[in-house]
């Protein structure tokens, strides 16, 4: 019975117009899939809704109100009367657009102080704003060059809604006619993610475009030996395409983290297309074609899949992560190079028949023995096989030095720092991050730390002491706390600034409260929510903050059947930092784990474990290259250990593959290591080289976190190569001194069709 390689075999040699038309078929479904892609942003990006604490965040922001958008009005002097009265205009405009809930700003507070009103001359408004509350003015008027408008959007508004608002903002702004010298600009939270999914839109096709531009000239320089040398190029292009296509069929979206998966796969995806042409050029060249066909699907076949396999488990690894968008790029990347991997597969013996291949005459391969070749690819592979022979003679020394310094780098590893800022994951000149800061300079801080409070009754006497009682605590010990607003503080407001001593009392003021305000800190009766006003800080203070915070609400002991919890976006980010240290552990241990079981399913032999030696050499060194170019763990860095292991585990299995194949022929195991290094090592070089290249697109990215993955990731793949050309075959010679092969023999040219 034939296996499924063989049966693929006679299909394309027997049937390749029909084997030709089910691809294409299969690439217009992938056309229509990629319409289907969406891009994400924001807390889903972070964080996962199914965990409690992204349960708790998501329930927060769908009950008590979504990030606010803010408006920033500049002129010469924002006091003017005709200036304040476009502003309120505008503002009344607004809220009359759905999903806005209310808007606020300096002209609120003048109306209210001069009987609902606008003030009609400058001395009024001045007289009024002298007389206000000092940092109620600051927030609403930073200077008389400057006033800022808050937009408070309706509980549980999502992304979406979000962007549809902003949009209808924009157009009413832009046919508001502002006073001349009067500039409007959009800013907050829902802008900030807005313009960060058009910048991401924008690069990613930036990306993908100099991955394939660097790509295509490392291919024509380094491939030139074989005819049709682009064909790899078009290979890739295909597999991406097909990986969008089930992205969109999927319902994967496109996140900040997704962005850099698409250069990492046409770095992958090619070496799959270029070993497999280079194994078809190699047979094509003592064979007939049909021949040639059958020997590259059914010997390149299997063992570029158990490759494959292996970089795909170095993906799926990542599903496990705590962060969505890693789990997606996890996704993403496992898709693709499947789809790379089946696009090869078929495309090239399929354009090889159609096209009736012939190899190029000046490219003829040197006897490996005698290393008398002219041609620079002869030299080069010539020497590889020099070197590998030498190495494998004397093993010892050099998994000694290698072994040292792997030890050296996961010993820095523990040292480099981990980032989780999403401000400085983005372009510094990113106009809507410049706004932001703007605001923040001015404004002050807008940042809060919301504590849920949940019980049975949090309106009762005791649970309504305690939070008044936990909330005055925070604010005068703690030197970053800037103010609180609570349920508690809401009833003081309304009751005389005292809390009520009856529970009749309770009732009687939080009637009076205005329901717009009220629903911002009660839910029923409950769940309230205490929110802390903060100074701006640091990632790492903030973490340490709230870490301050969590361990005070243990210390003043909750009444019984209550419970707090911390949430927010600051809660979220600074948790990140853990769940990053946690997580790129975790799946590098995990990626060894899934590979070494699939290999030893494989191989059944203990000897299976050769190729992952080299692997954990290069994470070793990727941890001191961290360490010592001064790079942080991002979200995106954090996947650098699992997909080391998943792209480096190609190079080394495809090597030993070939090394078993040699010895299946029963040469010895010295002759074999050194044939399997000539043979594959170029093409493992041409490979690894546009590997690089593709990688290199990642260091052009305008997004600090994609770039210095780039960095890192060109430095990895190196090192891989180095691996697997030094650092295996001094593996492979102490394994097969000590356990041999257990390859059957290779059946040459069997089965092929006539």
């Amino acid at each position: 019975m034939k296996n499924p390689y063989e049966w693929l075999a006679d299909a394309v040699n027997n049937h390749t117009w029909t084997v030709a038309g089910v691809a294409v078929a299969v690439f217009v479904l992938a056309l229509f899939g990629l319409t289907m892609v969406t891009m994400e942003t924001g807390d889903d990006t972070y964080i996962d809704k199914d965990t409690p604490r992204g349960a708790l965040l998501a329930h927060y922001k769908d009950t008590y109100g979504s990030d606010a958008i803010m408006l920033i009005y500049e002129a010469d002097s924002v006091r003017n009367p005709e200036i304040l009265r476009y502003i309120d205009h505008l503002q009344e405009d607004l809220r009359n657009e759905r999903y806005v809930s209310e808007v606020s700003g300096v002209v609120d507070l003048l109306k209210q102080a001069n009987g609902g009103t606008l003030p009609p001359s400058t001395a009024e408004i001045d007289g009024i704003i002298g007389q206000a509350p000092p940092e109620l003015v600051e927030r609403m008027l930073p200077s008389d060059l400057m006033t800022i408008s808050i937009i408070s959007l309706e509980p549980g508004v999502g992304l979406e809604v979000q962007k549809q608002v902003l949009e209808n903002i924009e157009t009413i702004i832009s046919i508001s006619e502002p006073p001349a010298g009067v500039s409007v600009t959009v800013s907050g939270t829902p802008a900030f993610s807005k313009e960060m999914g058009e910048a991401m839109g924008a690069e990613m096709g930036t990306l993908i475009l100099v991955a394939m531009v660097f790509m295509t000239i490392a291919v024509m320089l380094l491939f030139s030996h074989v005819r049709y040398r682009l064909l790899p190029v078009g290979v890739v292009t295909v597999g991406l395409i097909l990986t969008f296509g089930l992205m969109g069929i999927f319902g994967i979206p496109v996140s900040m983290v997704v962005v850099a998966a698409f250069p990492v796969l046409i770095g992958v995806g090619i070496d799959y297309a270029i070993q497999f042409q280079a194994r078809f050029d190699e047979e094509s060249r003592r064979s007939p074609l049909p021949e040639a066909v059958w020997t590259t699907i059914t010997q390149m076949g299997p063992s570029i899949l158990i490759a494959m396999t292996a970089t795909a488990l170095g993906f799926i690894a990542m599903f496990f992560a705590p962060v969505p968008m890693i789990a997606d790029f996890g996704k993403v990347c496992a898709i693709g190079v499947a789809s790379c991997y089946i696009a090869a597969l078929i495309i090239i013996p399929v354009f090889g028949l159609i096209t009736n291949y012939r190899p190029k005459n000046d490219a003829q391969p040197a006897n490996p023995a005698s290393g008398t070749g002219h041609a620079l690819v002869e030299r080069y592979e010539h020497l590889l096989g020099r070197l590998a022979y030498t190495v494998a003679k004397h093993p010892l020394p050099i998994l000694l030095i290698f072994g040292v310094v792997a030890a050296g780098g996961y010993y820095l590893d523990e040292k480099v720092p981990i980032s989780a800022d999403e401000k400085t994951f983005v372009p510094d000149t990113m106009p809507a991050l410049e706004d932001m800061e703007k605001i923040t300079r001015t404004m002050g801080s807008t940042s809060t730390v919301p504590v849920v409070v949940t019980g049975d009754d949090v309106l009762s006497l005791e649970m309504l002491e305690w939070i008044d009682r936990f909330g005055t605590y925070e604010v005068e010990q703690n030197d970053k706390m800037t103010g609180v607003v609570s349920i508690a503080t809401l009833i003081r407001d309304y009751n005389g600034g005292v809390l009520p001593k009856t529970s009749g009392e309770v009732d009687a003021a939080v009637a009076r409260i205005p329901e717009a305000t009220l629903k911002g800190y009660l839910n029923g009766r409950m769940e309230a929510v205490l929110e802390f006003s903060t100074v701006a800080m640091e990632m790492d203070a903030q973490k340490s903050f709230i870490e301050g915070i969590r361990s005070d609400i243990a210390w003043n002991d909750p009444p019984a059947g209550a419970t707090v919890a911390i949430t927010g976006s600051g809660e979220m980010f600074t948790a990140l930092m853990d769940d990053i240290a946690e997580s790129k552990t975790f799946m590098t241990v995990l990626g060894f784990a899934f590979i070494l079981g699939f290999l030893l399913l494989v191989y059944r032999r203990v000897g299976a474990v050769s190729p992952l030696v080299p692997i954990a050499f290069v994470v070793g060194w990727c941890g001191a290259i961290m360490y010592f170019l001064g790079l942080d763990y991002t979200p995106l860095t954090a996947v650098l250990g699992s997909m080391s292991i998943g792209v480096a585990s190609e190079y080394t299995i495809v090597i030993m593959e070939r090394c078993e194949e040699e010895l299946a022929k029963g040469v010895g195991y010295l002759e074999a290591i050194q044939t399997a290094v000539q043979k594959i090592g170029m093409a493992i070089t041409v490979s690894g080289v546009a590997t690089i290249s593709g990688f290199a697109a990642l260091t052009v990215s305008t997004f600090n976190i994609i770039s210095n993955f780039g960095i890192v990731t060109v430095i990895t793949i190196g090192f891989s190569l180095v691996g697997a050309i030094i650092a295996l075959p001094a593996v492979l010679s102490i394994m097969y001194r000590y356990t041999g092969s257990t390859r059957a023999p290779v059946q040459t040219g069997a089965g092929v069709a006539d």
